[in-house]
């Protein structure tokens, strides 16, 4: 990114050259640059975050963190709303590039002072090294993985839609208010011209200004709504929030397409994707295994995304030949994608909630299927919600035999009597 930041300081290739062409390398490299970076290293600390806490850890915590990293969100639209026309907007990069060295520090720290310590981590087996397929494989054989999908990434293709209508119609505004004349480098004898740089300054301070408010709403939802929304509702309806806001705002976008009603709208939708669906459909990794929160998990954030990224792309690029075009038809697709998002949730919360009450571990091998079974017959004997426990006449537990069927060896009876609980990890009981 620093490279690129210098790059866009040249003359011919960099911002200075107005010319508008799909032909300008250094932009396509920047947003791929940029979009794949944000993908991997926030799929990688979720992960992180999701194999070291556990769900009521990450009910009271998870808003907190999300409203941390807003604090980021707010500082960086800041620096480019005060100081783009000043500065420039490739020194505004270069300093976004540079503020990315402190990730590996934190890190770091965050490592060495707690550890890093997995949990619902299956024993390690001989057996044949995973592919890079294996995400894919635990996609196509758990429609709860598939669920987690819907949720991540389906909603992108309407915030693509709508946030694509807002740059459009900026554009045509600041590009109204610095009008591009004959004579300037800017103009194009077929029409196609570009922005002057007082129109593409104007433009970015504009961005800048739609990211301070979007991230300051993060902010304060996050820390002050998140955490308690999820207590007072639970996961399961805090889930349907989110689609359901999906659908409200793109109802009022299509009513009302104006700049100020769309830039409204999209600080909603990212605000609620920030605040509501990030920490809840993370919450929805807690009854997986680590093969789903890392493989499955890489596959959904990174391609999932991008590619509902690609689908919203495609929407607008088809109805891209006009504004109206654009807002009566990409609304249609939006509100078709919020009501399946809606359905989605309810199934979802429906499988979380049943998932947690009974134990199961989404991806774990079948092969580590008896003794999950036996664990949880062991809990529910100790809570005296199973006919496996007998009681004498004073209610005290006696023990029983249970036996267990063998192929290669005569029938066996076995003892069963619960003992201390491993350090390792409290759920697993010895038999």
């Amino acid at each position: 990114f620093t490279t690129i930041s210098f790059l866009l300081m040249h003359d011919t290739i960099g911002l200075a050259n107005e010319k508008q062409s799909p032909y300008r390398l250094l932009g396509w490299i920047s947003y791929c640059s940029i979009e794949s970076f944000g993908s991997v290293m926030v799929s990688l600390f979720w992960s992180f975050a999701n194999s070291n806490f556990s769900l009521e850890t990450a009910k009271a915590s998870y808003g907190v963190m999300v409203a941390t990293a807003q604090v980021g969100s707010i500082l960086g639209p800041t620096i480019v709303h005060q100081f783009a026309e000043t500065w420039g907007v490739a020194h505004c990069y270069l300093c976004g590039a540079l503020c990315m060295l402190l990730l590996q520090g934190t890190m770091f720290l965050y490592i060495s002072h707690f550890g890093a310590e997995e949990r619902n981590a299956a024993p390690k087996k001989n057996k044949p090294k995973a592919g890079i397929l294996e995400g894919l494989k635990l996609f196509y054989q758990h429609n709860y993985v598939k669920g987690i999908f819907a949720i991540s990434a389906l909603f992108m293709v309407e915030v693509t839609i709508v946030d694509y209508t807002m740059k459009v119609l900026a554009k045509d505004y600041f590009a109204s208010l610095h009008p591009c004349e004959f004579g300037m480098e800017c103009w194009d004898e077929d029409g196609n011209h570009g922005m002057t740089q007082e129109g593409t300054a104007a433009f970015t301070t504009f961005m800048g200004l739609f990211g301070q408010a979007t991230n300051t709403l993060s902010f304060f939802l996050s820390l002050l709504g998140t955490s308690a929304v999820i207590r007072y509702f639970g996961l399961r309806l805090t889930l349907l929030l989110f689609p359901t806001l999906c659908l409200t705002v793109i109802v009022i976008v299509r009513m009302k397409p104006t700049l100020y009603v769309v830039f409204a709208a999209m600080m909603m939708l990212k605000a609620g994707s920030y605040s509501l669906n990030n920490p809840t459909k993370e919450m929805l990794y807690q009854p997986t295994n680590s093969a789903v929160r890392y493989k499955a998990k890489s596959w959904i954030d990174i391609f999932g995304a991008r590619g509902s990224k690609a689908l919203g792309s495609v929407v607008t690029n088809a109805f891209s030949d006009s504004t109206s075009s654009l807002v009566a038809n990409g609304s249609l697709v939006g509100m078709a994608v919020a009501s399946f998002l809606i359905w989605n949730a309810r199934f979802m919360g429906q499988k979380f909630d049943e998932y947690m009450a009974t134990g199961y571990i989404v991806g774990a091998d079948e092969s580590d299927g008896e003794e999950k079974a036996l664990e949880m017959a062991m809990e529910q004997n100790k809570r005296r919600d199973t006919s496996c426990a007998v009681y004498d006449e004073d209610g005290e537990e006696e023990e029983v035999e249970i036996g267990f069927d063998n192929d290669d060896e005569d029938e066996e009876y076995l003892d069963v009597e619960e003992e201390e609980e491993e350090e390792e990890d409290p759920r697993i009981a010895k038999v």
